[in-house]
């Protein structure tokens, strides 16, 4: 069973954490999925960076812009990747855009994933409806998960499209903005929240965009399996040691 399904099936209030390969050092990388693993995270994001991260706040922006020009690539970061196998078996996910995986190419790309040990992707800017007529058999050849993203605007039944052609999870997008770090979630958030739950999907349900603290994680647990982080951690590493991962967790845990 792959891994990503593994923890969907058997843990409640899931953690995922997305930080960007190569940030805020290039050689962090290995490191970062280290220490995560020993603060009991329950499935973590790779990044891949570029140029030209349309879904992305300023936050993961500038984490992309500061690993491009430390040296990060498409080839590094399977370099880097390489022994991750030896360290740790949480599922591993690369979120990034399309382009870069085209210019590296499709199915050398899905095999490098799948000789590294990369559980699954998630990429903001395939549709699903391509993805399904053209790019499906290659993920699955090389046992590869695929995530698509959801958010208020989507309709029901592109939502139980999506839910159809999926074999991982949703990502609920908790607004239709850019990633980046909230306080709070508001009233139509969370009926948002209520009335995807609602729909009985067979996918489980991820909440991302917003999640910051205690507070908006709890929040998206009451109506999801689980939250994934993103700019709030990238933060975190912006002013603290990896070492101090541990720390975040536990805030976020409460």
């Amino acid at each position: 069973m792959n891994r990503i399904n593994k923890v969907l099936e058997t843990k409640k209030n899931i953690l995922s954490i997305y930080f960007t390969a190569g940030y805020p050092n290039l050689d962090d990388t290995e490191k970062i999925i280290h220490e995560l693993s020993k603060s009991n995270v329950d499935m973590i994001e790779i990044g891949l960076p570029f140029s030209d991260p349309l879904a992305d706040g300023p936050t993961i922006q500038k984490s992309s812009t500061i690993a491009l020009k430390n040296g990060m690539s498409t080839e590094n970061l399977f370099v880097q990747l390489k022994n991750i196998r030896n360290k740790t078996n949480i599922p591993l996910i690369i979120m990034g855009y399309f382009n870069p995986i085209l210019q590296f190419g499709v199915e050398k790309f899905c095999k490098s994933c799948n000789d590294v040990g990369i559980d699954g992707m998630i990429i903001p800017d395939l549709p699903v409806d391509i993805y399904e007529k053209k790019y499906k058999p290659l993920f699955d050849k090389y046992s590869l998960l695929n995530m698509f993203l959801i958010t208020p605007q989507t309709s029901d039944k592109r939502i139980k499209f999506i839910d159809k052609v999926s074999n991982g999870f949703i990502y609920m997008v908790s607004s239709f903005s850019i990633t980046g770090a909230v306080n709070s979630f508001g009233f139509e958030q969370k009926n948002y929240f209520k009335r995807i739950n609602k729909m009985n999907l067979k996918s489980k349900l991820l909440i991302g965009f917003g999640i910051s603290n205690s507070s908006t994680f709890k929040d998206a647990i009451e109506n999801s399996n689980g939250a994934i982080i993103g700019s709030a951690f990238i933060n975190f590493l912006k002013e603290n040691k990896i070492e101090d991962i541990g720390k975040f967790i536990q805030l976020i845990r409460g």
